[in-house]
């Protein structure tokens, strides 16, 4: 299970990289290791502004369908279109080719509210 040391993380099993005034989103291996073979991904249209705790898209499953929740508030400015024909990358890269959106922060003190990777480590222990 990988773990990548320089993101958060958020509760609800996503990942935030933060580089400057913005923040890439993916979730964990550990969640697309829970959720199966990921068929089809959801995600907001650029422009679009996603707030905190809220969904802002989700991700089928063979076995389910999972909502994302947002781990920080912005505004999205790039999705990650290929997931639109390879969903699977969710599952081969969550951290490299599985990004899912970039956005704008719109307060990046959200950030420090999300858990190193090593609380993140413990939580998905229990």
């Amino acid at each position: 299970m990988s773990t990548p040391k320089d993101l958060r993380y958020s509760a609800e099993h996503e990942w935030v990289k933060v580089e400057g005034e913005k923040a890439r989103v993916g979730i964990t291996d550990f969640a697309q290791s829970e959720l199966g073979d990921i068929v089809f991904v959801e995600l907001p249209e650029v422009g679009d502004e996603i707030t905190v705790d809220q969904p802002f898209g989700s991700v089928e499953s063979v076995k389910t369908v999972s909502e994302l929740y947002a781990p920080v508030s912005g505004k999205v400015i790039e999705i990650n279109e290929e997931l639109n024909d390879s969903p699977e990358f969710v599952n081969e890269s969550p951290y490299e080719k599985a990004w899912m959106i970039t956005v704008e922060l719109t307060d990046s003190n959200e950030v420090d509210k999300l858990m190193t990777p090593e609380q993140y480590e413990e939580m998905i222990k229990e």
